[in-house]
């Protein structure tokens, strides 16, 4: 929490030393935005019964300019404690992009990883009270693998642009990146990077339709026990394949997205929570190796720009088959007050076959701010 504290005060000196001094011709538009998402929550899941007000994400921004060609950007989570991983105030974004050519562009840094169409959204924007379930456990949120909540994210280095420009609309867009595999804020274990990327292609205007894939590791340093019951020291790599088919269409202010991701590969047994989690190198022998998820939902306005209802059909299979899917049946609206203040509700209908009772339901209210 202390060194959080420390980033926010800088941020905040900052944004006043840009109010009192003139900034130099080679620094430009220097920013501090931010935004907050306040969450109350029910669910009725048997035996574990929930009913909380929560602080969902706060986060500050800093962005500029260097030099009119670069873009630089630095996020901070500051909502937390420092008891867990998961929840524990973090650096989130830290990076440079060189953006003089439109289909040439360099990121190097800490930022969201180049897979599916939903990761790189703002949380606000996505849509819904979370991001999908394919998306949260294949793509470096709350991971299968087992890896440390990452909010999408890694450290690496990513080339991407876009092509064939017609009426001012790109036909074609690529995006391509190697990165360490391990998640935010963490070196590579394994000397192995991950190959990540996806295209698209946009016939029409605000339609996209795309492809991604993954290629890489999960690693860790630790102890395990062999198939022989022979307890084993070292790193221990766990292969992660995954891939993704994308579609989504906006229009006068409707959205229309779905995805299918596909993963295949071994997890470890203990998601990594405290920093003791990493030496436990055992893997989830029970889980498999393949898992999949698909997702569907449309938003629709009901006073445009102003407020819409919404619904999405969110499916997710730990183990690639049905005996532990769970399925959220989602409908839902949002008002904005402005477009810096909005309030969402949401009912869900849960159907989680890995349950000795499988449905229950969830209400959730949000109001989110940016500023």
């Amino acid at each position: 929490m202390r060194k959080t504290l420390v980033a926010a005060c800088m941020l905040a000196s900052i944004m006043v030393a840009n109010a009192q001094t003139k900034l130099p011709s080679w620094l430009s538009q220097v920013k501090l935005s931010g935004y907050a998402l306040t969450q109350y929550q029910y669910s009725g899941q048997e035996n574990a019964k929930a009913n909380s007000f929560n602080l969902r994400i706060v986060r500050a921004v800093l962005d500029g300019r260097i030099a009119d060609d670069f873009y630089w950007k630095m996020q901070v989570q500051l909502n937390g404690n420092t008891t867990t991983n998961t929840l524990s105030p973090r650096l989130v974004d830290l990076f440079a992009e060189w953006q003089k050519y439109d289909f040439f562009k360099v990121k190097m840094g800490q930022f969201k990883r180049p897979f599916t169409f939903e990761n790189p959204m703002h949380p606000i924007d996505q849509g819904f009270m979370s991001y999908s379930q394919p998306i949260s456990k294949l793509a470096g949120f709350a991971d299968r693998s087992g890896m440390h909540a990452s909010n999408g994210r890694d450290i690496g280095v990513q080339l991407q642009g876009d092509f064939l420009k017609v009426n001012g609309r790109n036909l074609l867009h690529y995006q391509v990146g190697v990165f360490n595999g391990q998640g935010i804020n963490t070196k590579d274990v394994d000397q192995q990077k991950d190959l990540i990327g996806g295209v698209w292609v946009m016939p029409v205007k605000g339609m996209r339709i795309g492809v991604f894939g993954s290629e890489g590791s999960y690693s860790r340093k630790g102890t395990w026990t062999n198939e022989q019951g022979i307890e084993q020291t070292g790193i221990r790599r766990l292969p992660q394949h995954r891939y993704a088919i994308s579609g989504e269409y906006k229009f006068d202010d409707w959205t229309i997205r779905s995805e299918y991701v596909h993963s295949t590969g071994m997890a470890f047994a203990k998601a990594y929570e405290k920093a003791e989690d990493l030496s436990n190198c055992s893997v989830n022998e029970k889980l498999g190796s393949k898992a999949d998820g698909v997702y569907a939902l449309v938003i629709a306005p009901i006073i445009k720009q102003k407020m819409h209802v919404k619904a999405r059909y969110d499916l997710y299979r730990s183990t690639a088959d049905w005996s532990r899917a769970k399925t959220f049946y989602e409908v839902g609206a949002d008002y904005l007050f402005t477009k810096n203040i909005q309030v969402n509700a949401e009912f869900a209908r849960v159907n989680d076959r890995s349950l000795a009772k499988h449905n229950y339901n969830m209400v959730d209210v949000e109001m989110d701010f940016r500023f």
